[in-house]
This record gives structure tokens, C-alpha cells and sequence, in this order.
């Protein structure tokens, strides 16, 4: 019984204890709280831009890990070129069998070869010019026909399937064509990448021409931090189109947790008149509950939004920590007691009854 009375009164005075650590911190002692930026209070610019007036970013700037999407629009080979696999040849034959035409695209096939037609076979190209392979195809069909007469072009290079489609920006900052070999694009518009590009590809092609956009945004981006009230902060990444605002990033974590406050300001790394960082607040009962703008800050790359985490949420983390291993020690403390205690009473013989005569 000593021993669940003293537990009962540990309860108790730690009962109390919380009652008064809790009346302490409403009643807005500075122990308990953090002392608040200065930059925080600090008077925002009417520059700043905002949901109604947003500001038009610069040039979007290609890094990694960009992906691009480049699109070929003219790829001819220098002269003399020498065809290899993959590329499409245009034949035109006259003097052909009359249920027989050779006339169209023809692809040069793995091992070089290019398919005439079963009666006519197949002739080996790679490594020749058009000029030596209309000779070759024509000497072919010569042994099937009397007097063909052949005219061979150049339909669409290999190479070109090496050029289109999406590239990624490497880490190194450059993108690979290919055959071609690779293009360094860190830093550059899209305008200067897609000239660096086209001349890079001069070397191997006359006059080429290229279409060049951004597939994916990935290197413009800012971020919103919820702290977690002594749980840990959560860090959630998103890019930058150029359209954002606050009240877009908190959609995109669906909204303030249970943990969360209503203080939410930007942190913007060197925007400031001084080039420091600057802390820009936002009024979130006025952006979400009244429609006001003024606080509904455009977002820039690598700027933080921040979701500062709930005070007596906090508290009760701290409180719960603090408490909990004092509680499990006692209620070890307790079963253990309670368990000599049992063993004692199975242990123990019965007192002697006094028997009536």
C-alpha cells in the first residue's frame, strides 16, 4: 500500500507541476518562448511583388538536373557522306519487273544491308557515298534485270534519332547528342543553348538547324518548412514556374498541420538592399480568411516558406518528454514491487486455526 501511495502522490505533484508550467507560459514569461527576429518585424517594401502585382522573372537559366527537349528541324550531313546503319535511303529504279516496282524509302538494316525485294536480293552500303551506292544497288539488279536505271538519295540520317527527344542536363552541366558527343549548356538561356548546340553540330552537319525548349523545370525551386513542435520539421520541395505564391505553397502540403501556427513568413537568401537575407511575414488570417494580397507574396527560387510550429503543441512535446521516463520508471518500480509482493503471499503458509474440542 506505501508503495501505491507514493506513486499516486508522484502523480500528483507531477500534475501540478504541468498546471503550473502551463500557467507560466500563458502568461507570456520569456524563459519559455524564443526571442523573435528583428527581421521579422522588420517594414516590407512595397516592391515586393504580390498575387496582384507579380513580377516577370529573368531569363529562366538552364542547370542541372533540367531536362530538355530538343527537336531536330534540319540535319544534313557534310559532304561527302558515308551512310551507316540505321540511315533511310530513297530508290528509284526504272526498268523493273511490271509486278515488282522499287520506288520509296529503304532502311539500312544491322549487318548494312539494304533489302531490294525478294527476287532482286540485298546489297551491303555502309561506308559508301549515295554515288557509290546507287552503283552497287545497280550492279545488283543487273543480275536479275536487263537495264535498270537507278537513282539513290538520302532519306533521314541515324543521327537524327540521336538528336530528338528529351535530354537531361548532367550534373557536369552538359547534355548528350549522341554520336555527336556532348554540349556543355550550364548557365545559358535557352536562345544560347540552342546556338551552342547548332554550332557544336557544324563539325558533322551542313547549316544545322535545331528546335530547343525546357521539359522540366528542376533546378528553380523553393521550399516550405512546417516545424514540427519538437517532433521534428518537415521539408517539402517544389519548383518555381513563375507563378506561385504562399497561399500555392500551402496548398501544396495540403494545408497547416495540427502542429502548425498561424506564423508563416519567407525566408529569401540575399534579396535585400544589402544583399542579406530578408524575412518577409505573411498575415495568413488575412490571406485566407479576408482574400487580402498584401502578404500573399510572389515566390522567387530558393526562397523558404516557413510554418512555425504551434506553442502549446510544442510545450506538450517538451512536458511529454520530460515526464514520460520518469513515468516508466516508476511503473516499472511499481510491477516489480507488486510482483515481490505476490510471490511473497503464494510463499507463505497459512496460520494455524485453533480446532474445538
Amino acid at each position: 500500500m506505501s508503495q501505491i501511495h507514493f506513486h499516486s502522490s508522484f502523480s500528483a505533484r507531477v500534475s501540478l507541476l504541468a498546471v503550473a508550467l502551463l500557467a507560466v507560459s500563458t502568461s507570456g514569461c520569456e524563459v519559455l518562448h524564443r526571442p523573435e527576429n528583428p527581421l521579422y518585424q522588420a517594414t516590407v517594401p512595397s516592391s515586393i511583388p504580390r498575387e496582384k502585382c507579380k513580377a516577370i522573372l529573368p531569363d529562366y537559366t538552364i542547370e542541372p538536373p533540367d531536362v530538355l527537349t530538343i527537336d531536330a528541324i534540319n540535319l544534313v550531313p557534310r559532304s561527302p557522306y558515308k551512310l551507316s546503319t540505321l540511315d533511310v535511303i530513297v530508290v528509284q529504279v526504272e526498268g523493273t519487273l511490271p509486278d515488282q516496282p522499287i520506288s520509296g524509302p529503304m532502311p539500312i538494316e544491322p549487318g548494312g544491308i539494304v533489302r531490294l525485294g525478294p527476287t532482286y536480293g540485298a546489297v551491303k552500303v555502309t561506308g559508301m557515298t549515295i554515288d557509290d551506292a546507287s552503283v552497287a544497288i545497280e550492279k545488283q539488279l543487273k543480275k536479275t534485270l536487263l537495264d535498270p536505271k537507278v537513282t539513290v538519295s538520302l532519306g533521314e540520317i541515324g543521327g537524327k534519332q540521336q538528336i530528338a527527344g528529351e535530354h537531361l542536363v548532367s550534373p557536369d552541366g552538359k547534355v548528350n547528342l549522341g554520336s555527336y558527343g556532348r554540349v556543355s549548356v550550364v548557365g545559358m538561356t535557352v536562345e544560347q543553348a540552342t546556338r551552342a548546340i547548332e554550332e557544336h553540330l557544324s563539325q558533322h552537319l551542313e547549316e544545322p538547324k535545331i528546335s530547343l525548349d525546357v521539359f522540366g523545370y528542376n533546378s528553380k525551386v523553393y521550399y516550405v518548412i512546417t516545424q514540427g513542435a519538437g517532433l521534428g520539421d518537415g521539408v517539402a520541395r517544389f519548383p518555381v514556374t513563375g507563378n506561385e505564391t504562399v497561399l500555392d505553397a500551402i496548398t501544396q502540403i495540403n494545408g497547416l498541420t495540427q502542429f502548425s501556427s498561424k506564423r508563416i513568413w519567407i525566408a529569401r537568401p540575399g534579396h535585400n538592399a544589402d544583399g542579406c537575407d530578408q524575412i518577409l511575414p505573411v498575415d495568413w488570417t488575412a490571406v485566407s480568411q479576408f482574400g487580402a494580397v498584401d502578404t500573399n507574396y510572389q515566390l522567387l527560387p530558393g526562397d523558404r516558406v516557413y510554418v512555425a510550429e504551434d506553442k502549446l503543441v510544442a510545450f506538450d512535446t517538451a512536458l511529454g518528454k520530460l515526464i514520460s521516463p520518469v513515468e516508466r520508471v516508476f511503473g516499472v518500480t511499481l510491477l516489480g514491487t507488486n510482483t515481490v509482493k505476490a510471490v511473497k503471499f503464494v510463499n507463505t503458509p497459512p496460520n494455524n486455526q485453533a480446532v474445538g474440542p
